[in-house]
């Protein structure tokens, strides 16, 4: 019997190859997705590529679309990524860098593949804990997709099996999406998540995924391989 697939969405940051190789090591052969939007960071994309091969992905995709088109985003315009914002600050309010519908159309293109796909099955990385306060991130958020899709699909209309939204990271702390990513493998060494990095893909170390990220891995006791290798 072959193994079921699923659709895993990858930024090429540390929490969706976390994902990648948890829905790989639960049995799925894993299709991934990923995004050109005209996003600063596009370096990310080169990880995501690494990433997908090195954690065994059926077939890699990336969409390109343009959000500059409609702007509203730190990552999306020229206006500046907030830097070296304290702890507390981050999550406290949505930031500059929200991109308005990003998740909801990231997720309408991972329906619609996996639709080709006879598929059932979407895996994507977010996270409601350490993470920069984006409304969709949030478990009802997830909920209200996955229901939304279910009555969007031929599937859904036919009877067929529902389709899952997976967010297995929804309720981990940072240190805890590292220490399991750790254990399945994932070299983080390979990813980005810097929102400003630099041309090489060297992260800025300031800015609020950069924080969040160095907050992880301080908690998880092990030094982050990917500022050994930018060193």
């Amino acid at each position: 019997m072959s193994a079921k697939p699923a659709v895993v969405l990858l930024s090429g940051g540390l929490d969706s190859a976390t994902v990648l190789a948890m829905a790989a090591a639960q049995g799925f052969e894993t299709f991934a997705l990923s995004f050109r939007y005209g996003q600063r960071h596009a370096f990310e994309l080169q990880a995501a590529a690494q990433m997908a091969k090195r954690l065994g992905a059926r077939r890699h995709v990336v969409v390109d679309f343009d959000l500059r088109t409609f702007g509203g985003s730190a990552l999306t315009t020229d206006l500046p990524v907030p830097k070296g914002r304290s702890l507390e600050q981050i999550g406290q309010e949505i930031p500059v860098t929200y991109v308005p519908a990003r998740n909801t159309i990231f997720l309408s293109f991972a329906l619609a593949w996996a639709e080709t796909l006879q598929c059932t099955d979407i895996f994507i990385g977010v996270n409601a804990l350490d993470y920069s306060g984006y409304p969709d991130c949030r478990p009802q958020y997830l909920k209200a997709f996955e229901g939304m899709a279910n009555l969007a699909t031929r599937a859904g209309v036919e009877g067929g099996e529902s389709l899952t939204i997976h967010a297995p990271l929804i309720r981990m702390t940072k240190a805890q999406i590292i220490r399991e990513g750790l254990r399945l493998g994932v070299d983080f060494a390979l990813t980005s998540s810097c929102y400003d990095p630099g041309p090489a893909g060297r992260p800025c170390e300031r800015c609020d995924a950069c924080l969040l990220r160095a907050k992880g891995f301080a908690e998880a006791g092990v030094a982050d391989p990917l500022l050994q290798r930018c060193a």
